[in-house]
């Protein structure tokens, strides 16, 4: 392939045909998208740890500044492919102490990476791919739906809008980034049936979950380039 043509067809470039080819994203735009999410995260640890303070060990936006900074870091300093790379953001998160988010986050990074091509740019199929077995890997671990007010009301819309959601990344991250803002905000409506807050019942009724707010809080990162 000509690099005339490979440019020509990571734009979405029409044939002779008149088919429009397969769109790629690319690492660079991955890196782009990943490092503006850990950023919209941790400029909201003060929101995310007043909420958790409510109900919880208000230690959320502490901890979730600390996976951020390591994902980050990581990703800086990989040399890798796609995979490569997110197997080093989840691999530097597993080694952060304290916080129950860890064991989630890295869960869901390292399901990303076992999804992803190695490579450095992929198909819209394989960013669908890569989505999809993050989730299975999380939901197989968390065993929270959509209701139970856990980071899984952000996470769960998300992953069905990239899902269902053709076209352009931009198109697809910015309806992931709507259905998990939506779905974060929907956890006011619920009482919570995990963790610390579990044992508030209804008192939690009103209050947005943490988890589930830092999750849309990523989600909308990565909705920006």
């Amino acid at each position: 392939m000509s690099d005339t043509f490979w440019v020509l067809e990571s734009i979405g470039w029409r044939g002779p045909s008149g088919r429009k080819t397969e769109k790629v994203i690319t690492k660079e735009e991955l890196i782009k998208r990943f490092k503006n999410a850990c950023a919209a995260v941790c400029a909201d640890e003060a929101e995310l740890t007043d909420i958790d303070s409510r109900f919880g060990d208000a230690d959320h936006g502490y901890t979730m500044t600390k996976i951020c900074n390591a994902m980050e870091s990581a990703i800086d300093a990989s040399e890798g492919n796609i995979k490569e790379m997110l197997d080093e953001a989840a691999i530097a998160v597993d080694e952060i102490n304290g916080g129950s988010a860890v064991p989630l986050w890295n869960t869901w990074l390292d399901g990303l990476q076992e999804g992803a091509p190695e490579a450095d740019q992929m198909s819209e199929e394989e960013l669908k791919s890569m989505f999809q077995t993050a989730f299975e890997a999380i939901d197989d671990f968390s065993g929270a739906k959509v209701g139970d007010k856990t980071m899984m009301d952000a996470l769960i819309p998300a992953t069905e809008a990239i899902e269902n959601t053709g076209g352009s990344s931009d198109e697809i991250f910015a309806q992931a980034a709507k259905a998990a803002e939506k779905g974060a905000e929907a956890t006011k409506e619920f009482a919570s049936k995990f963790g610390r807050a579990k044992s508030y019942g209804k008192k939690t009724i009103g209050t947005p979950d943490a988890g589930a707010l830092s999750m849309a809080k990523f989600f909308i990162g990565l909705s920006k380039t």
